[in-house]
């Protein structure tokens, strides 16, 4: 018995390595010939496999989320309109819009986090706060929050909010805000201006400093926090959840990605193919509906020329992924 057990956890540990080994391609070409619901991009180096997307996704689902922490719409709205985009329902709020890069880090948890609150934040001051939250302070000040580039945990980062609060920051090489973040942004598998994400080299996470880093920022780093009056998840019911964007704007989630997701090119997603590769933590804008398909529409972090245009959708109603199962948020503190 002994000796079969030892046998099963060999294969299956060799099974585990085949599918990470797995060429992205084949992986398209197979999502394509399925004909489903949603299409791969199948330009990709014939070397390239599953496991190079392992270093990017770094959300760490909670283990300790209970009923009483999860909560129903804070807002009501008399009426769920079909299909709603963040972006034009708030369009002097151009962070909604902006897509970030995290870089060669699995620093997603504090990308959604910052990018979500920034969005939450504009939208709570009626368009007065433009300027993006910083990716830098939270992915390296945050202790409690996880393991910086090695991943962390969505709910933790608003609670560093509630307790603590952020200053502003662009992207890497922006000058915008206090803390700038400092990861090169890269392309991830696919082409554009960057470069590849597998040339840049990891350097772990960056050093938390307690002042501003963009030497053009004239308010003071003590002076910069902002803050969100309370921290929770949101009710994992679709009704629920489109409650609260419509109320309050944009949410973060935490999901399970398996390997044919880092192909998606266009339409609904839904996992077709491949291994379990992490957890990965993304900004849900809006939701709509697509060849009779329901849908979420979800902004990423592996900048403009992924996906479509930085973005995907995936299917709403059935927890896909687990993408209904952990969502976070918070009120700004205008």
């Amino acid at each position: 018995m002994k000796l079969f057990l030892a046998t099963c956890l060999l294969l299956g540990a060799a099974n585990a390595a085949t599918f990470h080994q797995e060429s992205l391609r084949s992986i398209a070409e197979k999502v394509n010939s399925l004909q489903t619901t949603w299409q791969a991009k199948t330009d990709l180096p014939a070397s390239l496999t599953a496991s190079s997307f392992k270093r990017l996704l770094g959300a760490k689902r909670s283990l300790h989320k209970t009923l009483m922490e999860v909560e129903e719409p804070l807002t009501t709205v008399s009426e769920i309109p079909e299909e709603f985009d963040a972006r034009k329902q708030w369009p002097n709020c151009l962070t909604i819009g902006h897509i970030r890069d995290q870089g060669n880090c699995g620093s997603c948890w504090a990308v959604a986090a910052s990018a979500t609150f920034s969005d939450r934040l504009c939208i709570a001051s009626k368009g007065k706060f433009v300027l993006p939250l910083s990716d830098q302070e939270l992915l390296t000040c945050c202790s409690s929050c996880g393991d910086g580039c090695d991943g962390g945990y969505p709910k933790a980062a608003w609670d560093y909010f509630k307790n603590h609060g952020i200053v502003t920051g662009g992207g890497y090489n922006s000058s915008v805000g206090c803390q700038p973040y400092s990861v090169e942004a890269c392309e991830h598998h696919t082409s554009g201006s960057r470069p590849s994400c597998d040339s840049t080299p990891d350097l772990g996470t960056p050093d938390c400093v307690n002042h501003c880093t963009n030497s053009k920022y004239t308010i003071p780093f003590g002076s910069d926090h902002h803050k969100v009056s309370k921290s929770y998840y949101v009710s994992s019911k679709v009704s629920a959840i489109q409650q609260e964007i419509l109320a309050h704007g944009p949410v973060e989630a935490a999901f399970d990605v398996y390997a044919d997701f880092p192909t998606y090119k266009s339409g609904v997603y839904h996992q077709t193919s491949g291994s379990y590769l992490g957890g990965h933590a993304v900004r849900v804008i809006g939701w709509g509906t697509e060849n009779n398909t329901p849908y979420w529409l979800i902004a990423n972090s592996w900048n403009n020329d992924w996906g479509d245009n930085g973005l995907f959708k995936i299917r709403r109603g059935n927890d896909e992924c687990g993408i209904e199962s952990e969502m976070t948020a918070g009120l700004p503190i205008v």
